[in-house]
């Protein structure tokens, strides 16, 4: 793992504590995946906390998350539109090639995002 030195076995435990903290935090039955973990992030960076989203909604709230997410290096925040909606523009392609690889590196991202934004303490310092 490159961003910040974390190592594979560290980012399983840090992800699977997030997975865990939402299903408690959200009284769901099962774990998130990915997808769901990225839609509450779409959610949250919208700031609409409502449920009733339809699919395409729900899509483009987990593109809402990946550009958010990806903000520091491949996208640049253009604004919000007439609708509220925050859009983002690429700045520079995105080299990590391969859907593991991509999985990898939106984990990594994500654990840094819940340590920044609610102060967790999911990256334990050594």
């Amino acid at each position: 793992m490159e961003e910040g030195n974390i190592e594979e076995w560290q980012l399983d435990f840090e992800w699977l504590r997030i997975r865990h903290h939402l299903k408690d935090t959200l009284g769901l039955e099962k774990l998130p995946d990915l997808n769901a973990v990225l839609l509450l992030i779409g959610i949250r960076e919208l700031g609409e906390h409502r449920t009733d989203f339809s699919k395409e909604e729900k899509q483009d709230l987990m593109h809402v998350a990946v550009c958010s997410l990806l903000e520091d290096e491949y996208y640049e925040f253009e604004g919000m539109d007439a609708d509220g909606w925050p859009h983002w523009k690429p700045i520079r392609s995105i080299e990590v090639k391969g859907v593991d690889a991509q999985e990898t590196m939106l984990k990594v991202k994500i654990v840094k995002y819940f340590d920044e934004t609610f102060n967790t303490g999911f990256v334990q310092q050594n």
